[in-house]
């Protein structure tokens, strides 16, 4: 009843694997895949295999680090919804009065959630082949690629279920995995990179060592959360239970939000004691005190931990040891508020129409941009003051480090695009969540056109550099950047500051131009989202049900 007789399996493969998106998703990944070997394919007429290029090398380190990348992005947005989209469909309940023993149901709902995934790596393994004749890369150093790989799908799956049963929405699941998974992978890339040189270390710890800890913590994990279906301690609720926030404060352990003291009352105003002032904005009222923490603060302590914990030892890496690489801390902030900021938002619209509320909010006397405002202030400010708890780190290392005191311009640039950041997140969740009719469908396509404007501009160039495209390409190429806050934080100037701590000329000028080229695109996208979906909410075409 686990694995072949088992309902749940059975049923999810069905949904997920026959569905139009599976098919294109799978098209998509292999045209992407073959294009990058494509590029990269000699010209010459016949290959050369005595010798042993670098460049191959460097190939096929991005192509499998690139997989890894995206594997660890899409290994939560299948897991995460595992067992929160029954408590959200309202069948959770059924599910657990069902004959099934929960460890059949969590191994089915993991198994077939990740099913889709391990198609996607497997049917990229013969392009990667392809890539052998080049040289410069073994046979063993693509098996350990390939099982360090599926070993850290079924791992990131496992934590995606695990979050799926502590929480009653997708949302609050997917972005806690997401914190979970992003040091591991940070850890996992760096220590491949690392041990470039070292190929026989590198292929027993990817044979022997991560596939040990990585399977035992799978089971820990599925155990925990087949544990709370047994002794479930939400059932009756339907995911639709007000949790008190005081009672909740009482019994949490670690970090506790005080809604009444600052700065918590920022992002968790306290309860209501009086009646709504004439004039307020309904919508924005009943978001930041009913919707938001509607399911607690659970979601929101892990995610203050989470990422303070790993802002402090990059504080101490970035802008106090290696101060030349300071940007990198601004990316980990921009990199945190790009997985925690479309949260707030990407389910705004998309959970009237799933609670079919729409029509109702549509028939009132509330203006297109009444609704809009009250919907994105809430989740704007939320993410907003979350993001802004990881820049404290910046103000202080820029005040206990002399050497920044001359660069004070590039520190206030680092947090105009912090700021910026926020709000392009903000804008194409809202815009996403208004064109989609799913709060999941909705969180993704953010996702997917973040990673598209963001991560797309500075991994082409990479591409085209490891492929030794022309300098006027690459030079091209890098005005794609206007896109990226990645490359906005590169193009910081940083010339003073260089000469004096290194006393030499630095690599990297700078290039305000790509800078202000990066604030007015910004700003153009917010303008662009807010018309569209004002158009949108005054037209009404295909909101209502």
């Amino acid at each position: 009843m686990y694995v072949f007789e088992n309902p749940v399996l059975q049923r999810e493969l069905l949904v997920n694997l026959r569905t139009n998106r599976a098919f294109v998703l799978l098209a998509a990944y292999q045209l992407l895949l073959s294009g990058v070997v494509l590029l990269a394919w000699p010209a010459d007429t016949v290959l050369d295999l005595t010798t042993n290029p670098q460049s191959a090398k460097q190939l096929v380190d991005l192509f499998f680090l690139g997989q890894y990348v995206i594997a660890s992005l899409m290994a939560p947005s299948f897991a995460a919804g595992a067992i929160t989209g029954e408590k959200e469909r309202l069948t959770y309940e059924m599910l657990l009065a069902s004959p099934l023993r929960p460890g059949a149901i969590v191994l089915g709902k993991m198994v077939a959630s990740l099913t889709h995934l391990g198609m996607l790596i497997m049917a990229s393994l013969p392009i990667i082949v392809l890539c052998l004749p080049l040289g410069g890369v073994s046979v063993y150093e693509v098996l350990a690629a390939y099982t360090g790989l599926i070993v850290s799908v079924i791992l990131f799956g496992a934590i995606g279920v695990f979050c799926s049963s502590y929480f009653s929405r997708t949302s609050s699941s997917l972005v806690v995995s997401y914190l979970i998974i992003l040091p591991l992978v940070i850890g996992a890339v760096t220590a491949w990179a690392a041990l470039t040189n070292a190929g026989e270390l590198r292929l027993q710890i990817a044979f022997l060592v991560f596939p040990a800890v990585a399977l035992t913590a799978t089971i820990l994990m599925c155990s925990a959360a087949a544990g709370r279906m047994l002794y479930p301690p939400d059932v009756g609720s339907e995911g639709k239970e007000v949790i008190d926030l005081e009672k909740e404060a009482e019994d949490a352990v670690g970090l506790v939000i005080q809604p009444d003291q600052f700065p918590d009352r920022l992002f968790a105003p306290p309860k209501k004691r009086q009646l709504m002032p004439d004039g307020t904005n309904p919508v924005y009222d009943k978001e930041i005190h009913s919707e938001i923490f509607s399911q607690g603060t659970l979601m929101l302590r892990l995610v203050i931990q989470i990422s303070m914990l790993l802002a402090i030892p990059l504080m101490g890496i970035f802008l106090f040891w290696q101060i030349e690489k300071c940007a990198w801390f601004s990316v980990y902030v921009v990199v945190f508020s790009m997985l925690v900021g479309p949260v707030f938002l990407a389910g705004s619209m998309t959970s009237e129409r799933e609670r079919q509320t729409l029509d109702l909010l549509l028939t009132t006397t509330l203006t297109p941009w009444q609704i809009l405002w009250g919907k994105f202030i809430v989740g704007f400010r939320i993410s907003a003051v979350l993001t802004s708890f990881l820049l404290w780190p910046l103000l202080l290392g820029t005040a206990l480090n002399m050497t920044f005191w001359s660069n004070w311009e590039a520190v206030i640039a680092m947090f105009v695009v912090v700021v910026l950041v926020c709000l392009v997140n903000a804008s194409v969740a809202l815009t996403s969540s208004l064109f989609t009719e799913k709060t999941s469908i909705a969180l993704l396509t953010t996702y997917s056109v973040l990673l598209l404007l963001y991560v797309g501009p500075p991994a082409a160039v990479a591409v085209m550099e490891i492929l030794n495209f022309s300098a006027d390409s690459i030079a091209n190429m890098k005005w794609a950047g206007i896109s990226s806050p990645f490359a906005a934080l590169f193009a910081i100037p940083l010339d003073e500051f260089l000469k004096q701590e290194f006393d030499e000329e630095p690599a990297n000028v700078g290039n305000l131009k790509l800078f202000f080229g990066y604030i007015i695109f910004s700003l153009m996208i917010v303008t662009l989202a807010t018309v569209a979906m004002l158009t949108r909410l005054k037209a009404r075409l295909g909101l209502s049900d």
